[in-house]
């Protein structure tokens, strides 16, 4: 590195960071200090916008059966949570999870109800779509309840879990047994002493 001379108009560099090729500049030198990132299959604000697309469309499907099966409502929900869906995963992936050959009839159902609802019977429609949405999905149900079974993995609800327990409030009969016996074989004793007296 050069001393800086007084009176030299020229501007001494400062070196390159670590990882650049010394000699880059421009876009070639901010490419190589830009964080590596994984590609994804769908990028990030799609999948948002699945994610809130879905929801809305579950909730229209309620909101339609709660008003008794407005085909309307159902036929929009429908809609909207098929194409959050495809959002979400994106359309290989829905097309893929479809169309396999062993959930053909749970995709018949589910996809045929949707065009019955769309056609306006709602209550048929959504009597096929329910049968194939179970069929769909019903290996997806164990993790799901496995998932909601264990408080564990919810912050709230493990910290509400293990206040429950620490106060002896626990369902399981076991987990007391010890303090339950220990209450019977002190209740003769107790009663023993009356009769004494």
């Amino acid at each position: 590195m050069e001393a800086k001379v007084p009176g030299d108009s020229r501007a001494t560099l400062p070196p390159p960071p670590e990882g650049t090729c010394p000699g880059a500049t421009g876009a070639a030198a901010a490419s190589q200090l830009a964080p590596q990132t994984h590609p994804t299959t769908t990028s990030l604000p799609i999948a948002e916008i699945g994610v809130g697309t879905t929801g809305f469309g579950i909730f229209f499907i309620l909101f339609g059966m709660l008003l008794y099966f407005d085909s309307v409502l159902l036929a929009f929900g429908n809609l909207l949570f098929l194409t959050g869906l495809s959002l979400i995963i994106g359309l290989r992936r829905t097309f893929s999870f479809f169309f396999q050959r062993h959930k053909f009839k749970g995709t018949s159902f589910f996809l045929g109800g949707v065009v019955i609802v769309l056609l306006r019977w709602p209550l048929l429609g959504m009597c096929l779509e329910t049968y194939g949405f179970f069929s769909l999905f019903r290996g997806f149900f164990p993790v799901a309840f496995g998932f909601l079974g264990s408080a564990s993995n919810i912050p709230f609800l493990s910290a509400v879990q293990k206040d429950g327990r620490s106060q002896g409030t626990d369902l399981d009969p076991q987990a007391n047994a010890g303090s339950r016996q220990d209450c019977w074989e002190q209740r003769p004793r107790a009663h023993e002493r009356k009769s004494r007296d």
